[in-house]
């Protein structure tokens, strides 16, 4: 098991919504972790700090602040640690329609980024590299679930393009270096502490304020929507199989297996705030797909991945975080090394 295979982890983007719930996992499994994240302005820094107060006083963990296109100063930072066991890239630019307006961007951090970790983790003989992948690869397709074997080849988006990217480059290691890598594709990640862009946040903050809710089509687009401890299990899960096991490259979806209409979590979201929602409809959105389903089928039978939280119950625990939550009311002293 990767408690016992497993003493250093390095968690890219690990100051994240994701990456954050991630630590704690680890941690708690006895292992060593050390955060790179580079605190980009997309959102509040004190937001991403706080997910990590908690952890702030544990000698076996260490946030570090560089950006994961900086080849040399990863590698000098890793250098001057205990040997890394395994790397879990989430660091990312996120978002569809962000990308849309930055596609040279998104294309440095999540392309270029994947690359250079990649290298180091070649250089530094890891033996694990799990990539944060996204259902956004499979673009606007009719059929559905999604299942790993489904093509991958027509992104709409930028975001989702570098994802496939980012697949592929981790591929090209796995053959030529015999490095096991796992891309994971997570379907539509929320919960406490998401980010403030994401829908429900989004949809949180502006019902809160009496803003009316912009609902792009007709209501039908569906998500896949997967609580974030569901998927940072996956991702522990991932990470046993890819220390125990011989060198490989695999594919899984990581979700929740049952798809929810926008207009059904517009109204989700106001029950769980106890606010009845105003929408406003607009017109679909370029690069937005109508529906993601997860078969996850794969996934169960390799990992032991079974999501066990459903979608009101982790409504239910992000509007209870929400409704106590006020930005910057946490002090946050969590150190960040320079070097």
């Amino acid at each position: 098991m990767a408690q016992k295979s497993a003493s250093h982890v390095v968690v890219t983007g690990g100051a994240g919504f994701i990456g954050s719930r991630l630590s704690h996992r680890l941690l708690r499994e006895g292992i060593r972790v050390t955060v790179i994240d580079n605190f980009d302005p997309f959102y509040d820094r004190a937001l991403k700090l706080e997910g990590l107060a908690e952890l702030r006083s544990t000698p076996r963990f260490q946030i570090v602040e560089a950006d994961v296109t900086d080849l040399d100063r990863v590698l000098g930072v890793l250098r001057e640690r205990p040997p890394v066991d395994a790397v879990i890239h989430l660091a990312a630019k996120a978002g569809v329609r962000p990308s849309i307006e930055d596609p040279v961007g998104y294309q440095q951090t999540n392309v270029v980024g994947t690359q250079v970790m990649l290298e180091v983790a070649r250089q530094l003989n890891v033996g694990a590299f799990l990539f944060g992948s996204s259902s956004s690869v499979y673009g606007n397709r009719s059929d559905v679930p999604f299942t790993e074997t489904d093509p991958a080849s027509q992104p709409i988006s930028p975001y989702a393009a570098t994802k496939r990217a980012g697949e592929l480059l981790g591929h090209t290691y796995h053959h030529l270096y015999g490095l096991t890598v796992h891309c994971l594709r997570f379907f539509t990640v929320y919960g406490p502490r998401q980010r403030p862009d994401l829908a429900i946040h989004k949809f949180a903050r502006l019902m809160s304020a009496g803003q009316p809710i912009p609902m792009y089509g007709d209501g039908t687009t569906s998500r896949d929507y997967t609580y974030v401890d569901d998927i940072v299990e996956g991702v522990w899960w991932s990470l046993c199989r890819a220390l125990d096991g011989p060198p490989e490259y695999e594919i899984f979806n990581l979700g929740g297996s049952e798809t929810t209409s926008l207009s059904t979590l517009i109204q989700m979201v106001g029950a769980a705030i106890d606010v009845e929602p105003v929408i406003r409809r607009l017109p679909m959105q370029p690069g937005d797909v109508a529906r993601t389903y997860a078969d996850i089928s794969k996934a169960e039978r390799m990992l032991g991945y079974r999501p066990t939280t459903t979608l009101a119950d982790g409504l239910a625990a992000f509007g209870e975080w929400y409704l106590a939550y006020t930005p910057g009311s946490v002090v946050v002293q969590a150190p960040v090394a320079t070097t």
